[in-house]
């Protein structure tokens, strides 16, 4: 799950984490007091949206005055904002965050993830902030300084002061420094965060280190223990299909392809979306119904991944075990009949009552293509969906 910039700092500094002064607002006519309240001073005016690369778009501004405050977000709120993490149809903005102005003396980075291939977290720095952390690892990838954490033992202090002396900070900020990054540690780690990321992290001209900007992902098999971390979910920022399906049970993701996918299991709906691209297709979406889907579940899917205007061929892969196949035949079929399916369908069944399964798809009178394999059924989907 993600959250906006501004939720993100009010956790951050939770942990001793420091931001800058800001407020947030969602009407026009607010900016300006914000903007007094602040000193009347240069603010930042900055978009909230899900996506980076906002200063790109417009949605990150500077303004001089309370005055000149209301105007620039008389500008940026209401607009549809397009970045290069939006998409060309972009995001509508509806709630800006209006801080103090700072002069900045260097802007550095920070981050916190999970690496996958040693099950750790590793904490991140670069000199080479304010920038996507992608090109710095494609141009300069020698400037990224890594921290492997064992999480029994927690982040350590002499850990942090690698991180400080590689970054060349000053001496006199070593210590101001070390509280910054266990304080970044300790919010990643206590709220089951998958990312933790400031870009930039600021030295400004008095020589006080802040978050300029913050991002936080959370893993979301972990809301539950984090009741109020979920409340913060904007559901405006989210895929409508993706809502959807969430509030259904399903796991869904959607892409930028035309084959619709159907698959039990995350592992075979990654190698079903491999096969379709090797033969020659693009899939539409991942979709799991899981182990143990319903008719109504199956039923379900079909909606969602035909809410998908882009979706010309549709591809149902089941492997039954714990779901038999006849099971997810008799959904096919009920889905087909009560959304009036327009889209050519191929489906392939294995396992249980696999023999069955097919049987109720042959006679059920709707034109769906059974195939005998996986091969087979891409090659069959990916046809269907360039005629």
């Amino acid at each position: 799950m993600k959250i906006h910039e501004y939720q993100a700092k009010q956790i951050l500094a939770r942990y001793g984490v420091a931001v800058p002064l800001g407020e947030v607002v969602s009407r026009v006519e607010d900016a300006r007091g914000v903007a007094e309240r602040l000193g009347g001073g240069t603010v930042v005016v900055k978009a909230q949206i899900h996506a980076g690369g906002r200063g790109k778009g417009g949605g990150v501004k500077l303004a001089r005055s309370p005055a000149e405050a209301e105007k620039v977000a008389s500008e940026i709120l209401g607009m549809t904002l397009v970045t290069h993490q939006t998409g060309p149809e972009g995001r509508v903005v509806r709630k800006l965050l209006i801080e103090e102005g700072l002069e900045v003396a260097r802007e550095l980075y920070l981050g916190l993830v999970i690496d996958r291939a040693t099950g750790r977290p590793v904490f991140m720095a670069s000199t080479e902030g304010g920038v996507e952390i992608e090109v710095v690892a494609a141009e300069h990838p020698e400037t990224i300084l890594k921290e492997s954490i064992d999480s029994g033992a927690g982040f350590q202090a002499f850990q942090a002061r690698k991180l400080v002396f590689g970054l060349g900070l000053e001496r006199t900020q070593v210590n101001e420094a070390v509280r910054f990054f266990s304080g970044l540690y300790r919010a990643f780690e206590s709220t089951d965060a998958a990312l933790a990321e400031i870009n930039p992290f600021v030295v400004i001209k008095d020589g006080r280190l802040l978050a300029l900007d913050a991002k936080m992902n959370f893993d979301d098999n972990a809301l539950f223990r984090h009741p109020d971390i979920r409340e913060l979910r904007d559901l405006n920022e989210e895929d409508p299909l993706e809502v959807k399906a969430s509030n259904s049970g399903l796991n869904y993701i959607r892409l930028d392809g035309n084959v619709g996918c159907m698959v039990n299991g995350a592992g075979l709906a990654m190698a079903t979306m491999d096969i379709i691209q090797y033969a020659g297709g693009r899939p539409a979406n991942f979709l799991d119904v899981g182990g143990g889907a319903s008719e109504e579940q199956v039923r379900k899917g079909f909606e969602i991944i035909l809410g998908d205007p882009n979706v010309l061929a549709v591809l149902i892969n089941i492997f039954g075990g714990i779901m038999r196949c006849d099971i997810v035949a008799n959904g096919v079929v009920a889905a087909a009949k009560s959304l009036g399916i327009k889209v050519p369908v191929v489906v392939r069944l294995e396992g249980t009552n696999v023999e069955l399964g097919q049987k109720i798809l042959r006679e059920s009178g709707l034109n769906f293509t059974v195939a005998s394999g996986m091969k087979d059924a891409a090659e069959k989907v990916v046809a269907e969906a360039r005629t």
